[in-house]
């Protein structure tokens, strides 16, 4: 039907950010074909996430079922696959995460799809799909293929692509599911939820990120200090939470979180692959490190080469005098 479906992941009844940023992949590729973009949302009780994803896409095809109320790998796998035969789209669009890596290859192997994974770009050129794909622990950018075929399959990564609404409103239609009698060979029990500290670094404006340079824990309360000042929050690499000192919800990089905030301050933080994975989308990048080759100042849009424990207290006294504090 000349369209790109993009698969809709969902949590307590909004949107999750990484099928806003599918549907602008979606997008991306429509420009350049001509073809439609249509977000897939399934669920029980789900119409005001695809109300939500109109704003994004042309079309959102909703499909209800209370065997669809919780992520069921076999339940979605046979909805999915049959409204892509229904429908046949160019492109089946998911995010790289614990759903899209579990779904996308059975799909794949079912409608015999060419599957490309964890994209950072992606385009739609002589009839065949093109993307973007990081190798080597993210030290080389590779532009890959995948061969001629009827439909093709990518999950992207997290960050990659910023989300934008579309021009005008879409439709929200609603698509019967096939028949999902018969007993499934896996079963959810239930859904348990990581132990978290009230903080979502996801959604802040402003972090503040420490790493090995911060030395001890008894510092921490330097970063959060600044945080606070600059209405934000801390955050940190993977040494600081494999140590014990911030939890593993606070950690930026691709074991850890992706975050896009307007400021993203580190303090201390060498700049591994990993963690810069995870915050290089930031708007504005301010690095403090006392090695002048430290990877970070390569993505840093303003490096301050010195002692965080000098910088970090002028900074602090000096946003202090422009409020007006003590």
């Amino acid at each position: 039907m000349g369209e790109v479906i993009v698969l809709a992941e969902h949590r307590g009844g909004e949107a999750r950010e990484i099928t806003l940023e599918a549907l602008a992949a979606g997008r991306k590729i429509a420009e350049r074909t001509g073809l439609k973009v249509a977000a897939l949302v399934l669920g029980s009780v789900v119409e005001r996430v695809a109300e939500q994803l109109s704003e994004y896409c042309d079309t959102v095809l909703l499909t209800e079922d209370e065997r669809l109320a919780q992520y069921h790998s076999e339940n979605y796998q046979r909805v999915i696959s049959h409204i892509v035969r229904e429908r046949r789209p160019r492109v089946l669009i998911m995010g790289h995460t614990s759903l899209g890596m579990d779904l996308a290859p059975r799909l794949a192997v079912e409608l015999g799809f060419p599957l490309i994974t964890d994209c950072i770009d992606v385009e739609f050129a002589d009839g065949r799909i093109y993307a973007t794909r990081q190798m080597y622990g993210g030290k080389l950018n590779a532009r890959v293929s995948a061969r001629r075929a009827e439909g093709y399959i990518v999950t992207v990564r997290a960050g990659a692509f910023r989300p934008g609404k579309a021009a005008g409103r879409g439709v929200v239609a609603r698509v019967a599911p096939p028949d999902l009698v018969g007993e499934a060979r896996m079963r959810v029990k239930g859904v348990v939820a990581p132990a978290e500290s009230g903080v979502s670094i996801e959604s802040a404006d402003v972090i503040v990120a420490v790493g090995r340079g911060i030395g001890e824990k008894i510092n921490i309360p330097l970063a959060e200090e600044l945080a606070r000042l600059l209405g934000g929050v801390v955050a940190c690499s993977r040494p600081i939470v494999d140590k014990g000192w911030l939890p593993p919800d606070r950690q930026v990089g691709s074991s850890g979180k992706t975050v896009k905030p307007k400021l993203y301050i580190a303090l201390g933080i060498s700049g591994a692959f990993q963690h810069i994975m995870g915050m290089m989308n930031s708007q504005l990048i301010i690095a403090v490190n006392k090695d002048p080759n430290a990877p970070i100042f390569n993505v840093a849009h303003y490096g301050v080469v010195d002692d965080l424990f000098k910088i970090t207290p002028a900074l602090i006294k000096k946003i202090k005098e422009v409020k007006g504090m003590k």
